[in-house]
């Protein structure tokens, strides 16, 4: 689950994204001041739109708010006050995390992908990476599934060329580090990171 707030560009409506859906699949409920965004196939819930949210709660921030069990708690009263049952959750794992390239090989489709086993503590993901400089023998960070990039991009499940990819090796750029080289290319850690601990404290 991400949450979204930006009052100056959106308005002082909250979006709660639950997952992904292509567009022709989707449909909407409202309730007061809660629109239910769902799959109009499954009836699963994709997210839902909290309009008016300052009258619920005082959110901060323009982007991304990182979630805690107050602000999970908030949109679940929110929702419950807007007739709606349905009661959300919330991973608080970190979703920035060191990894170890176990393995690389060449993507079999494209010339400049690479597949790559990437352990993160606990688990090895395969992640497709476009970097000239990824190498097995490397500590990186690891944008894994539902991370927000500073850029305000979500790490989604992919698919590269025919391969599927579950989270993303990071340039410093793309992390937004303090003078990070223009070049293209992913960060590579130093030996004391330690494999799974939080990239960003």
């Amino acid at each position: 689950m991400n949450v979204f707030y930006n009052r100056e560009g959106v308005g002082d409506v909250l979006l709660v994204s639950v997952k992904t859906i292509n567009p022709e699949q989707r449909a909407f409920e409202k309730k007061g001041d809660v629109a239910r965004i769902f799959n109009e196939e499954t009836g699963e819930t994709v997210g839902y739109n909290i309009f008016n949210a300052s009258n619920y709660y005082e959110f901060t921030g323009n982007g991304s708010i990182e979630l805690n069990e107050e602000i999970v708690s908030v949109i679940n009263k929110i929702l419950a006050k807007n007739g709606f049952s349905e009661q959300l959750k919330a991973d608080f794992s970190p979703k920035f995390v060191v990894g170890y390239v176990k393995e690389k090989e060449k993507h079999p489709n494209a010339d400049k992908l690479s597949v790559c086993k990437v352990d993160v503590g606990d688990e090895v993901l395969q992640i497709v990476c476009g970097a000239p400089n990824v190498e097995a023998g490397q500590k990186v960070v690891v944008a894994k599934i539902g991370a927000v990039m500073p850029s305000g991009l979500v790490i989604r499940e992919a698919e590269l060329r025919g391969v599927p990819s579950y989270g993303m090796i990071c340039s410093a750029r793309e992390l937004d580090l303090p003078n990070a080289p223009q070049e293209k290319g992913i960060l590579v850690l130093s030996d004391e990171y330690e494999v799974g601990q939080p990239f960003f404290k």
